[in-house]
């Protein structure tokens, strides 16, 4: 398994590129953005909440993720403002709306019904995003990739290729990637959940969106997984030296020992 790094020439190639970028306004998504911009791209960005002051020249669309209509007409102002997109990042996430652990009672003593609300931002609302990203990606010979973030860390089980079982369909020119964060300072995790990770132990977003926007600039990167821990990168999914083969190779000789044991 080997790391790689991310210079700021390998990142070049996203000028004049247009990206589109759900859930912009902050964490992940906005540092995306600030260094799309500062490589030259252009970005279309949408969100709930709008973006910062200081980005009321980029292109902006209030956007629900969970709703359909809503990411069918954020794509149809993107195209309408730049005649084309090339990149989809298909960003918003939000923090867990309920544990299935607690009891969650009503006025009669019932059980109430559990808040789906992360589940429809972190599934559902990708899963919006790549469908229309990729029908408007389709209408663009120069191509372009969508990307969509595991709404869980990626330390929390085994690294598996969830890009895969779509590529196969997907015509030729279009690319879908993903990035794997470990623990980042975004809005997602809590102060208290920061402190306790301790300072040093998890990274900014400006840290993810380099792993994001190489994905968009390189063109050879075609169902890939990029983790990211404290600034430092590697592909889950790169054959023989990817975290996926390693961990199988673990899994195997486990199984192995087993069978010796038995």
């Amino acid at each position: 398994m080997s790391s790689f790094t991310i210079s700021d020439t390998d990142l070049n190639d996203i000028r004049g590129q247009v990206v589109v970028i759900t859930d912009a306004s902050s964490g992940i998504g906005l540092a995306t953005l600030r260094l799309i911009l500062h490589h030259g791209g252009k970005v279309f960005a949408s969100d709930l909440n709008p973006l910062p002051p200081y980005l009321t020249s980029t292109s902006f669309f209030a956007t629900n993720v969970t709703s359909w209509l809503s990411q069918v007409a954020l794509f149809r102002a993107a195209e309408k403002r730049y005649g084309h997109i090339d990149h989809v990042f298909a960003n918003a996430g939000s923090r867990p709306s309920c544990s299935l652990l607690e009891e969650d009672l009503d006025e009669n003593s019932d059980l109430q019904t559990p808040d789906p609300a992360t589940y429809d931002v972190n599934l559902v609302g990708v899963m919006y995003a790549v469908k229309v990203g990729l029908w408007y990606l389709n209408k663009n010979p120069r191509s372009g990739s969508p990307l969509s973030i595991p709404p869980s860390n990626i330390q929390t089980r085994p690294p598996r290729p969830p890009s895969r079982p779509t590529l196969p369909a997907l015509p030729s020119p279009l690319r879908i990637n993903a990035i794997a964060p470990s623990w980042t300072d975004t809005g997602i995790l809590t102060p208290d959940v920061l402190a306790a990770l301790g300072r040093g132990n998890y990274q900014s977003a400006d840290a993810v969106a380099r792993s994001v926007v190489v994905l968009m600039a390189d063109q050879m990167r075609r169902g890939k997984m990029v983790y990211s821990e404290r600034g430092r990168f590697m592909d889950l999914e790169d054959g023989e030296r990817g975290v996926s083969w390693v961990v199988r190779g673990v899994v195997d000789e486990g199984r192995k020992e087993g069978e010796l044991e038995g």
